[in-house]
């Protein structure tokens, strides 16, 4: 059981790690170890990303809105299939695929095993590295408008959030890893 002052701390960190490329869950774990605090278990987490989660929708509002009201008319209307908020929306639906699929039939292993403190600390430094490779790599790469993204990219990126199932694993991270520098 998790009290007022441990759910604020944790709360707190929650909120300044969310929007990094760095892994939030990984971090409430660690940081309660660091506190000497029981593990505040894959609900509290998901809880917590819940409230930082929900910035998202409040801040791209208009853009969201957008986006739904594309992507609904293009059902009717084959001729607005290509327009960018249309394809948008199609991505957003192919990339929450692999992490719901993922997340249900691995639940018992993410709620359990992989909150070991061993395995979240390989996967930091792990991920941690992906990261600096990608970094180093991006100016590299030639960068491509989103409109040229296609439904294999969306389902990739899918694939890429669903590995942060594994506290370690940051989904925006993910994301940003494979395509990094590729996409203005």
């Amino acid at each position: 059981m998790i009290d007022w002052l441990h759910g604020a701390v944790l709360g707190l960190i929650q909120g300044l790690t969310e929007f990094l490329p760095i892994s939030s869950s990984a971090h409430l774990r660690v940081f309660s170890a660091l506190l000497g605090w029981d593990d505040p278990g894959a609900a509290f987490t998901t809880v917590t990303q819940l409230g930082t989660e929900a910035a998202v929708p409040i801040y791209f509002r208009k853009d969201i809105a957008g986006i739904i009201r594309a992507w609904a008319l293009s059902l009717f209307r084959p001729a607005l299939r290509s327009d960018p908020d249309a394809r948008t929306g199609w991505f957003v639906i192919i990339s929450t695929l692999p992490i719901g699929i993922l997340g249900k039939l691995f639940r018992d292993t993410t709620e359990t095993h992989l909150r070991d403190l061993r395995i979240i600390g390989t996967t930091l430094i792990v991920f941690g590295l992906v990261l600096a490779f990608a970094d180093r790599t991006r100016a590299v790469r030639h960068a491509r408008p989103i409109t040229d993204l296609t439904l294999p990219h969306g389902a990739g990126h899918g694939f890429a959030q669903a590995l942060a199932l594994i506290p370690g694993v940051s989904r925006s991270g993910g994301v940003l890893a494979p395509d990094a520098g590729s996409i203005k």
